[in-house]
């Protein structure tokens, strides 16, 4: 299946009814800091919009809830990556996409057959303070040599100004959270975005 070059990141359902019906056809759900029965009620609300918009949904980390639910893609973080069930996730068929910030987590996620590697931040970002400074485009080029035939997302910084020069190095996807949703006006932030992108 191929993925969406354009691919938002919300932390609710509810930015979905507003984002679908503009063209999105690849989206991930990342709740944080919410109860358990939340989070499985935005997935259900997430999973119904994604269907009526012929849209592909990724889940972040919950992948328990993602089988319970008959999910089929869920994303992990190399700290998830620490307490998945990894056997359970493939036997449920779940196809897994997986972050990677430096060589030892990359060669990790490629024994997992990922359907596609993110590699991030490529540019300083704002939505969380992490570890590792911004990778940059040489690394974008380093890693689609290293990765091959899998879609490589390009995340961390993302503009739409930034996302021609993200492809021109490589990346097959960029992902984007902070510069539609702490725009302003993200419907329009966000058609801009699909017009860049396709």
């Amino acid at each position: 299946m191929t993925l969406d070059r354009f691919y938002p990141i919300f932390d609710r359902a509810d930015w979905l009814p507003r984002m679908l019906p503009l063209g999105v056809k690849l989206v991930q759900l990342r709740i944080k800091d919410q109860p358990l029965d939340v989070v499985r009620a935005d997935i259900r609300i997430a999973m119904k919009l994604c269907a009526k918009h012929r849209c592909t949904l990724v889940i972040n980390d919950y992948w328990g809830i993602a089988i319970d639910e008959g999910c089929d893609f869920i994303h992990l973080g190399q700290e998830d990556l620490d307490t998945a069930d990894m056997p359970a996730i493939a036997k449920a068929g779940l196809r897994v996409g997986l972050s990677t910030h430096d060589e030892a987590e990359l060669d990790r996620a490629l024994s997992f057959n990922p359907a596609y590697v993110a590699l991030g931040p490529v540019y300083p970002t704002i939505l969380k303070q992490m570890k590792w400074h911004e990778q940059g485009l040489a690394q974008v080029t380093e890693w689609k040599k290293r990765i091959g035939q899998i879609p490589l997302v390009g995340i961390g910084g993302m503009t739409v100004d930034r996302a021609k020069g993200v492809f021109n190095a490589g990346a097959d996807i960029v992902s984007v959270v902070t510069d539609i949703t702490s725009n302003t006006d993200p419907e329009t932030r966000l058609a801009e975005w699909i017009k860049a992108t396709r």
